[in-house]
């Protein structure tokens, strides 16, 4: 029994300093990414505010890649979380999430789960977050993951994100994280007047770019240019 009891301690005691660990690292690349957009060109880019900083603080992107990849969690770059996808570099997630200019208010869809990490920065900012997956296997872990991260305000779907999730529209804001070759029209559809969309746009092998579109309360639609960028494909049936 004392032998037990002593194994389990020095599992807490691992588990304990792993999360130390792991929390520095999270600081270290919130740094990072508060120096990067200092740095960056173009000044729209680097206006990532203390909000959003916070929740790149809070959530812990390690519990949302495969195990072999946890080493490099929280390292400034994509890392692949299989079924060929990706979770998405950090300062990418920190950006997309700022142009969207979250309030805690917000019902937010977001297209292309995977790992569910952006989902989580984004659940840390807004009211509600709806995501939709296409790839079976990721919504499945997605959906665990965030179950036992706690995450009560994340509800997610297997489903062909093209289409949006027009039962709980329209949302004040969409982020589609996955390439399209055009911006899907339901998606247009599904945010409100006010509301604000960012999508990358382009194809698997040619220049993408991270596209900003504002719905104005007249139903217009204006789109702003972010820099180049390089996401995995948009797939479905369209």
């Amino acid at each position: 029994m004392k032998i037990l009891t002593y194994l389990l301690l020095l599992v807490s005691i691992a588990a304990h300093a792993d999360e130390a660990s792991y929390a520095t690292a999270r600081a270290a690349m919130v740094e990072e990414l508060w120096l990067y957009a200092q740095f960056v060109d173009d000044p729209d880019e680097a206006r990532i505010g203390d909000a959003v900083m916070a929740s790149m603080s809070t959530v812990k992107r390690h519990e949302l890649v495969p195990l072999r990849q946890r080493r490099f969690a929280y390292e400034n770059r994509p890392l692949p979380i299989g079924h060929g996808q990706t979770i998405s570099q950090p300062y990418i997630v920190a950006l997309m999430t700022e142009l969207i200019e979250p309030d805690d208010s917000d019902v937010v869809l977001e297209v292309g789960t995977g790992s569910g990490y952006q989902a989580s920065i984004l659940a840390e900012l807004v009211d509600h977050v709806y995501s939709i997956e296409i790839i079976e296997a990721l919504a499945i872990r997605a959906k665990a993951d965030l179950a036992r991260l706690g995450y009560k305000n994340i509800t997610t779907k297997l489903g062909d994100g093209y289409y949006g999730w027009e039962e709980h529209g329209p949302f004040d804001a969409i982020v589609v994280t996955a390439a399209a070759s055009h911006v899907p029209p339901p998606l247009i559809a599904q945010l409100k007047p006010g509301g604000r969309m960012v999508i990358p746009v382009g194809g698997r092998f040619l220049t993408q770019t991270l596209l900003l579109l504002e719905k104005t309360e007249e139903g217009e639609v204006i789109t702003r240019q972010f820099g180049a960028v390089r996401f995995v494909p948009l797939t479905g049936k369209h």
